[in-house]
Formats: C-alpha cells, structure tokens, sequence
C-alpha cells in the first residue's frame, strides 16, 4: 500500500495539464477562483478514475477514431496552452482570458487530459495490495488518491497565487513560462507515444 501511496504522490506532483492549469488560474484569478477550478478538476478526475474502472475508458478507447480525435483534439489544446505560456513573454501568465475557467473548466479539462487517463489506467491496473477483495482494493485506492491528490492541487493552487505576488524579474518569468510550456509538451508527447 506504501508503494502504490508513493506512484500516486509522484504522479500527482508531477507537472501535467491540470497542476499547471491549476496554479495558472490561481496566478490570474486568485485562491477563490483557483478552488472553483479545483472542485471542477477533483469532479472530473473521479469521474476519469470511475471509467476507467469500469472499463468504459477502454471501451470508449478501443474504437480508433474516437481514440485519434480524443487524442489530437487535446493534444492541439494543450500545445495551444503551452504556446500562449511560452510566448507570454516576461509576464508570468499561465493562461491569459477574461474570466476564470471555474468549475466546468476544471470538469472538462479532466476529460480531454490525457495524463488522468494515464495515471488512473496504471494506479487502477497496477499496483495491486489487496488480493482478498477487488472491491475493497479499489475502495482504498480511491481514498489515496483522493487524499494526495486534493493536497497536492491546492500546494500548485498556492504556488501560482503565491507566484503572483513575487514581482519576479523579466528574465525569471520568461524561464517560467517557458518551463511551464515545455511540461506540457512533454506530457502531449508522452500521451502521443503511449497511443503508438
């Protein structure tokens, strides 16, 4: 259980579209818009993680064009996102609109992000501590996951709410951004390379 408490931490905390969307909805629209975003990610992940479970993910999946224009639609609105991150230029920006995302933006966000798929296809496939009971496995396994994850999210909603305020020099938040904009790439190739 420890083992799969530590994939769960490591997967969660690594960059991926809903931390880095996360903390930029907390640069731009503060905590109270940042939780709004949050609640809708948290919504979506566990309904991520219930078709999963469920084998309807696998089912949706399994038809090649559904598959191919799950895949392109969001891998081209993640390199969208990451190019307006990257060319932001020295103001530190993860996501520029004129209003926050909020709730739906998060729920939505959880369905076109390839990594949630990912990581709930290997936390739910793997990792397995339980062998008396599925059931009860899969129960502790969402309390985990829950339980890192909400702690987690709220760490990068802080850290873009905090980002904010630091008045960084020109050159820094240039770094930043294109940091931001290079994980996000990063997690698109990943998805386009599990789906060879």
């Amino acid at each position: 259980m420890l083992t799969f408490a530590l994939a769960v931490f490591f997967l969660l905390i690594t960059p991926g579209p809903g931390v880095l969307t996360t903390a930029g909805v907390g640069a731009g629209f503060g905590r109270a818009a940042g939780l709004r975003f949050v609640a809708g990610l948290f919504v979506g992940t566990n309904l991520v993680a219930f078709a999963v479970i469920s084998g309807l993910a696998a089912i949706v999946f399994s038809v090649p064009e559904v598959r191919a224009v799950l895949v392109w639609a969001s891998a081209a609105f993640f390199v969208y996102l990451a190019a307006k991150i990257a060319l932001s230029g020295a103001k530190v920006a993860f996501m520029e609109t004129a209003s926050a995302p909020g709730f739906v933006g998060g729920l939505l966000l959880q369905f076109i992000n390839p990594k949630a798929y990912a990581v709930n296809n290997l936390l739910f496939s793997g990792y397995a501590f339980w062998p008396e009971s599925l059931t009860v496995e899969v129960a502790l396994k969402l309390l985990i996951v829950n339980a890192i994850w909400i702690p987690v999210h709220l760490i990068w909603l802080t850290a873009g709410v905090t980002l904010k305020r630091l008045n960084l020099a020109p050159g820094a938040q240039r770094a930043i951004n294109v940091g931001m904009a290079l994980s996000l790439l990063a997690v698109v190739g990943l998805a386009a390379f599990s789906q060879a």
